[in-house]
């Protein structure tokens, strides 16, 4: 199983949105400082994620979101509460 993931920094209120096949072990290196992007800001916790059988089909799903202000921008809106 793949993971597109929404993340939020309880420190700072901050997202971040990443992709991985192992969604527990890739929180833990975000709460572990050992990813460069969100270093230092955590810790972090889930707040959204959907779930792809397919690896291509998930890198491809946050590729979308990160490159489409608009999509990124209906995620939030759609998990507003999730986010508060």
């Amino acid at each position: 199983m793949h993971y597109v993931y929404l993340i939020k920094s309880k420190k700072l209120g901050e997202l971040y949105l990443g992709c991985t096949n192992d969604l527990r072990e890739r929180l833990l290196k975000h709460n572990s400082n050992k990813v460069k992007s969100t270093k230092f800001k955590g810790p972090w916790e889930v707040r959204y994620y959907e779930a792809f059988y397919s690896k291509a089909d998930a890198f491809s799903r946050e590729k979308k979101l990160k490159q489409n202000y608009r999509g990124l921008q209906e995620l939030k809106k759609r998990t507003k509460e999730s986010l508060t």
